[in-house]
């Protein structure tokens, strides 16, 4: 097997829970609702609307807010990128792994404008070989065909085989499944019975560059 390893992006290699209660505070302050706002928003996070149009929409009801979902939405765009941040360690844990030889891409589904921000504010897009963007190529995870464009711009191809590393049980476990790859999910409580469990589990993606050290020697 070939040494390709994709990551996946928000809650793999950035901490997006914690940027995104930075922003909530934020948000909270900036249209004075107080620290119950605060908590409605992070609770409606967790619950995994499917898109932020659709949470944007409810916060504005919630609350009764003038300013449209669209725009709205199109704030926490611009400023997310600049609340995320990748740990040094998880950025020397990269490096590492490429100095040892491995083929690292990065693949995420979001908008172009948010995800490619937060690649770029981070140093992420100089710390790998590659990276696609549902947002940009128009197809998501678990769809293979990303797979297939993360694994060319790493320079190798997909049938090769290599690891997929993330935290989405279907998108990221799922998908890397359906490309070939063998899995580490990061995993935040118990294995929901999905199809096909990964190949490995951790609370960390540190422990998940552990694993892909140890395979590659």
């Amino acid at each position: 097997m070939q040494r390709l390893a994709l990551f996946d992006l928000d809650n793999t290699l950035i901490d997006l829970d914690a940027a995104f209660q930075v922003w909530a505070e934020e948000f909270t302050e900036e249209h004075r609702l107080g620290q119950q706002a605060v908590d409605y928003m992070i609770k409606l996070d967790r619950n995994g609307l499917p898109h932020r149009e659709l949470f944007f929409a409810k916060v504005r009801e919630q609350f009764k807010l003038s300013t449209s979902a669209a725009n709205l939405w199109a704030a926490y765009r611009r400023r997310m990128p600049h609340l995320v941040e990748c740990r040094p360690e998880v950025m020397a844990a990269l490096a590492e792994l490429r100095a040892l030889g491995w083929r690292v891409g990065i693949i995420t589904n979001g908008t172009a404008d948010n995800q490619l921000g937060k690649i770029q504010q981070t140093g992420l897009g100089d710390a790998v070989d590659g990276y696609a963007l549902s947002g940009i190529e128009g197809i998501r995870k678990p769809d293979t065909g990303l797979f297939e464009i993360a694994a060319k711009r790493c320079g190798t191809d997909l049938a090769e085989g290599g690891w997929m590393v993330g935290d989405h049980p279907v998108a990221d476990v799922g998908g890397g499944h359906s490309a070939g790859l063998c899995t580490v999910w990061i995993g935040r409580g118990a294995w929901t019975g999905h199809e096909r469990p990964p190949d490995h589990v951790v609370t960390d993606v540190m422990h998940a560059m552990d694993i892909l050290r140890t395979v590659g020697e």
